[in-house]
């Protein structure tokens, strides 16, 4: 059931999005175009305290014109590490600097279509360190229960992929 690609060509490429059709064979020997979306990794964190809460920001995301909380997370820049990125995405998006960081999961919220992979980190505390650097990526900034995240899923107040996967593994473990 491996479908095989035979040539790549952009149609669209800056530096955020590289926008490709794929010339795909599938194992019948039918060729597909199919449209595929190349980005550069992410990393993010999901933080929590003592006191069983999670950070997150809630944020506009005008592309499908919602509104939800969110892990803070994302682009890798060029020569920085996956750890290294979280961490620093979550001080500039919350103004929280977090603990010590290890691996959660890795994700790829959408194979369909795009290699994006999205590294996720946990910390088990935070130090403030001030207003968050990138004040526009959130109204506002939070400690969220940890117990309310399966209500807030099921409202539709968590809807990034990457958020809720990372939060609904959290609240699996031990």
């Amino acid at each position: 059931m491996r479908w095989q690609v035979n040539s790549e060509e952009p149609l669209y490429t800056d530096p955020w999005l590289d926008i490709r059709v794929a010339d795909v064979e599938l194992p019948d020997g039918r060729h597909l175009d199919h449209r595929l979306i190349r980005t550069a990794p992410g990393a993010g964190a999901v933080v929590t305290d003592d006191q069983c809460r999670v950070l997150m920001i809630w944020r506009h995301r005008f592309i499908t014109d919602t509104w939800g909380w969110e892990i803070p997370i994302g682009k890798i820049d060029d020569g920085e590490g996956p750890m290294t990125a979280a961490a620093r995405e979550t001080e500039e998006e919350t103004g929280w600097r977090p603990g010590p960081l290890r691996a959660l999961l890795r994700i790829q919220p959408t194979n369909g279509i795009s290699d994006s992979v999205h590294h996720i980190f946990r910390a088990d505390s935070a130090t403030y360190t001030g207003p968050p650097t990138e004040a526009w990526e959130a109204e506002r900034v939070e400690w969220v229960p940890l117990a309310d995240i399966r209500e807030l899923v099921g409202k539709g107040d968590i809807v990034s992929g990457t958020s809720m996967a990372a939060l609904l593994y959290v609240l699996t473990e031990p």
